[in-house]
């Protein structure tokens, strides 16, 4: 009895981790990976770990291309039989390397897509899909904004589509040389080339601080920022009896100024069950604690959204894959928290920004000498102008020693050197002193101005801009789907839609109000935090 019973457990076991394997291919599947190949399955068969286009199917096509937050799609559609699309797929791959993946030059501007219409799990759905464009011929290259190809079709000679043939594209100079003509790139300075590596260097940023281009790339690191903060802190298991405190202090200072609306969200949403996740009396060496920190993980708590972090940098990614990213996204952070606060916030914010860093941000040497300059402030803050200066200073003052050690040991990003901040050429009020002065003669009331515009203003509101820009297109796209509904339907779809946005919309700025206002008179802001403040 006893030898059957084992063995029955065996053959459930057995069952159990097949069905696990199916269920995980299956997964896999729906996102494009096929078992064996990697993420990059290919146009030759046999996937690249290094391949940046990202393989699409009739399951992922629709979702994945609607939450793509760039501006352009490219789509190929190929069969890995056919020797053409063997022969392209290095070509196709040169500039798909310059938009997509963590080592990109040009991130977040066009997403580069590809479709096997000849894949085997998938062939007739995948059929179809082609079928839906008018696949003709392999490669076969199509363009336009991601959001135009979500339950759409196209038609050769179809009028008034935004998806268009990309043709004469058969070397990766003539794609990018289409692209470039397409986005208005034409002049050399300006344009996309194949040789791009990374980013212009800092120092040589528009004259005009309100640049959009640059903005938006500095919000997504911000989101990414705070995403990898809170990974790294659940990842290490930071939160303690002694941190608890100041990761809730900190978050309420991101649900009220946060410049990105879904980190608000997301931080409230983690403040609100704070306590079930990590009770006050929680205990390291008991097992219940035990188990409850072992279910807390990053993949369920993202503070930014399901598609943040997104694993690479775009305003803070340097050219070495050691050099910016997190720390830079942290001081981006960390300026468009203090240019938000009221005065009345400021020493709050200052407390809660030190303490934040002192508990942690898990490089010694640097966690050491920010706490000591904050320790060394001994007259507290009563505005916000004095918390953003004081931050811009203190970040000089690191970029500073930075640059002596980078120096002598040669450790730094040669395209990104440090340097103080803002330069001249960026904000040309902000220096006072004459030509060839060693010591730099700031004019604080123009820093200021510049900070507030820089890291609130136009960082904030050039997002809204790029948001609202999204939402436009999506709005355009039901509207053209509701034309096909009866007229009925579409004069109640859009309302419905409508109030179930106000809704949430007031809901969700009643909460955010609250907890602005709470903030203020937590207890937590009365503990005692740093020990020479």
């Amino acid at each position: 009895m006893a030898t059957a019973t084992a063995t029955t457990a065996r053959l459930l076991l057995v069952l159990a981790v097949a069905a696990v394997y199916l269920h995980a291919a299956a997964a896999l599947r729906s996102l494009g990976v096929r078992e064996g190949a990697g993420a990059g399955a290919s146009a030759g068969g046999a996937a690249g770990s290094g391949d940046a286009a990202i393989d699409l199917n009739t399951t992922n096509f629709d979702a994945f291309l609607k939450a793509s937050p760039e501006s352009f799609a490219v789509v190929e559609f190929f069969a890995h039989w056919c020797p053409a699309c063997r022969n392209y797929k290095p070509q196709y791959e040169k500039v798909a390397k310059l938009f997509n993946g963590p080592d990109a030059a040009h991130p977040g501007i066009i997403v580069m897509t590809r479709v096997d219409c000849a894949e085997k799990e998938t062939s007739q759905m995948n059929m179809d899909l082609c079928s839906r464009f008018s696949v003709s011929h392999y490669p076969f290259l199509l363009w336009g904004p991601p959001t135009k190809f979500v339950s759409a079709q196209w038609k050769p000679k179809q009028e008034n589509s935004e998806i268009e043939l990309i043709e004469e594209a058969r070397t990766a100079e003539r794609l990018l040389k289409w692209i470039n003509k397409k986005m208005g790139r034409q002049v050399s300075c300006l344009s996309f080339s194949l040789d791009d590596k990374k980013y212009e260097n800092e120092s040589m940023l528009p004259k005009n601080a309100s640049d959009p281009e640059q903005i938006v790339r500095a919000i997504y690191d911000v989101e990414e920022a705070t995403a990898h903060a809170l990974q790294i802190i659940l990842e290490h298991k930071m939160i303690k009896p002694e941190t608890r405190d100041t990761l809730i202090r900190f978050l309420q200072i991101l649900v009220a100024h946060h410049p990105s609306k879904r980190c608000r969200r997301g931080s409230a949403d983690l403040l609100i069950n704070f306590d079930d996740h990590w009770p006050t009396n929680l205990s390291l060496s008991s097992q219940e604690s035990s188990r409850l920190l072992e279910s807390v993980t990053a993949d369920n708590h993202q503070i930014c959204g399901k598609e943040v972090p997104r694993g690479y940098w775009m305003f803070c990614r340097g050219s070495r894959s050691e050099t910016r990213g997190f720390s830079c996204g942290l001081w981006v952070l960390m300026h468009s928290l203090t240019v938000r606060v009221g005065d009345g916030e400021s020493q709050m914010t200052f407390t809660s920004i030190c303490d934040f860093i002192h508990n942690f941000f898990i490089c010694e040497e640097c966690r050491k000498h920010f706490y000591e300059m904050c320790s060394s402030v001994s007259v507290p803050f009563k505005s916000t102008r004095d918390l953003a200066l004081w931050l811009w200073s203190t970040h000089n003052k690191v970029n500073d020693r930075l640059m002596k050690e980078e120096k002598e040991l040669g450790t730094g990003d040669p395209s990104f050197p440090k340097a103080v901040w803002p330069p001249k050429q960026l904000c040309p009020s902000c220096y006072r002193a004459a030509a060839g002065a060693v010591q730099v003669d700031w004019d604080e009331d123009e820093v200021f101005q510049f900070l507030v515009n820089y890291y609130g203003k136009m960082l904030v509101s050039s997002y809204k801009d790029s948001y609202m820009e999204s939402l436009l297109q999506e709005k355009k796209q039901l509207g053209s789907i509701s034309d096909e509904s009866s007229a009925s339907s579409a004069a109640t779809v859009p309302i419905g839609a409508a109030l179930g946005v106000a809704v949430a919309s007031c809901t969700f700025g009643a909460l955010a109000c609250f907890w602005r206002t709470q903030q203020k008179n937590r207890k937590y802001y009365h503990l005692r935090s740093l020990k020479k403040i």
